[in-house]
C-alpha cells in the first residue's frame, strides 16, 4: 500500500504569544485568566463516560447562565414538541414584535440543553431585544445525528405555522451555527419556504477540519480542545463527516440560502470556517456580512465592550433581515 505524499510545511519555531493591547481592558482581563485543562474526551464507545462527560460541563456552567438570566425580565412559555422542547422568551423592555429568532443552542452538540438552555435564552433575549424560540434538541451520545437535525426542523415547521418566514431568523454559535445553516439547507431540499435571515458566530461549519485556522489556532484559542475529532465521530455515528448536513460548509449554496452573518475571533480556531462559508456565500450571490473580533477565541469575550459590539451588529442584521432591508436570491 502506498504511503500517502507528505504535505510540505512551514515550521514555525515555539515562542510566547503576549496578551495584545489592541482589545478592552476587559477582553485583556479575560485573556488573562488561567483556565482549567478541560477534561479529556471519553472513548467513542463508552456512552455512560459521555453522559458523565455532558452532565458534568453542564453542571459547571449552569450557575453562570443562570445568574447571567436573572438579570433579564421576560415571560417565558415551554412548548412540547414531542421529542423536542422549546423555551419561548419574550423579553419585558425594548422587545422587537416585528419576527421571532430561532435559536439553536451550541455546547459541542452535547452539552447546553435543559435548564442551561432555557437560561440562555433568557440572556439572549436581554441582550438581542427580540422574541426568542430557543430548541432544546435531543442530543448524543443517546441521540446522535440525525435526530438533532431532525428536531430543529419540527421547530422550524412549528414556528413556520404561526409566522410568516420572512418574520423568522434563524442562528446559532458554535455547533448551533452548524445545526442552523444545516437546518437551512435541509428545509430547501424539503421545500419549505427559507427563513429571512441566517445568523452564524463562532461557526462549527466543517467537521472535516480542513480548514487553515485549525492548525494555526490549534493551542491558541483558550477554549476549544486542540483535537475536535472525537465529538465529530460522536455526533456524526459513523455518517460522511463532508456530508452537507453535518458540514453545511460543502453544501449547495447557489440553489437558496438567505442573507447570513458569520463571526470568528482572530485565535478562534474556527475561523477558517467563518471565513471560508463568507467566500462560499458571496460566490454563490448571497448577502454575507463578517464579522472577526479581535483576540477573541472561540465564543468570544463575554462580559467585555466586544461582545456588546457584536450583539448590536446581530440586532441591526436580524432586524434588517425583518424589515426586507438585504437581498435574498431564491
Amino acid at each position: 500500500m502506498a504511503k500517502a505524499e507528505a504535505r510540505p510545511v512551514r515550521h514555525v519555531p515555539a515562542r510566547d504569544i503576549p496578551i495584545p493591547l489592541s482589545v478592552s481592558p476587559a477582553a485583556q482581563a479575560i485573556m488573562a485568566m488561567r483556565r482549567p485543562d478541560p477534561p479529556p474526551y471519553p472513548p467513542l464507545d463508552d456512552l455512560a463516560g459521555w453522559r458523565a462527560y455532558a452532565a458534568g460541563v453542564n453542571q459547571a456552567i449552569l450557575p453562570f447562565l443562570q445568574a447571567q438570566a436573572a438579570k433579564v425580565e421576560a415571560s417565558v412559555q415551554e412548548l412540547d414538541l414531542g421529542e423536542a422542547l422549546i423555551f419561548d422568551v419574550v423579553p419585558g423592555a425594548a422587545a422587537d414584535e416585528r419576527g421571532v429568532f430561532l435559536d439553536i443552542h451550541g455546547g459541542a452538540f452535547i452539552v447546553g440543553g435543559g435548564a442551561c438552555c432555557r437560561a440562555e435564552a433568557i440572556s439572549l433575549a436581554g441582550a438581542l431585544g427580540v422574541h426568542i424560540w430557543s430548541v432544546d434538541y435531543r442530543a448524543p451520545p443517546d441521540h446522535p445525528y440525525p435526530a438533532s437535525l431532525d428536531d430543529c426542523l419540527a421547530a422550524y415547521r412549528a414556528l413556520l405555522k404561526l409566522r410568516r418566514p420572512e418574520e423568522i431568523v434563524i442562528g446559532g454559535a458554535s455547533a448551533g451555527a452548524n445545526l442552523s445553516a444545516a437546518l437551512i439547507l435541509k428545509a430547501r431540499d424539503e421545500g419549505l419556504p427559507l427563513p429571512a435571515g441566517c445568523v452564524l458566530l463562532t461557526p462549527a461549519l466543517d467537521m472535516t477540519n480542513s480548514g487553515d485556522s485549525f492548525e494555526t489556532n490549534k493551542g491558541l484559542d483558550a477554549v476549544l480542545p486542540a483535537d475536535m475529532n472525537a465529538i465529530n465521530q460522536l455526533y456524526a455515528s459513523g455518517h460522511d463527516l463532508s456530508a452537507p448536513y453535518l458540514s453545511p460548509l460543502f453544501g449547495d449554496l447557489k440553489n437558496g440560502f438567505p442573507p447570513t452573518l458569520l463571526s470568528a475571533g482572530t485565535r478562534d480556531l474556527f475561523l477558517s470556517n467563518a471565513v471560508r462559508m463568507h467566500r462560499a456565500l458571496r460566490a454563490a450571490g448571497v448577502h454575507a456580512e463578517l464579522h472577526v473580533i479581535e483576540a477573541a477565541s472561540h465564543g468570544n469575550f463575554h462580559g467585555a465592550p466586544e461582545e456588546d459590539d457584536l450583539n448590536r451588529e446581530v440586532r441591526r442584521f436580524i432586524r434588517g433581515c425583518w424589515a426586507g432591508r438585504f437581498p435574498f436570491v431564491p
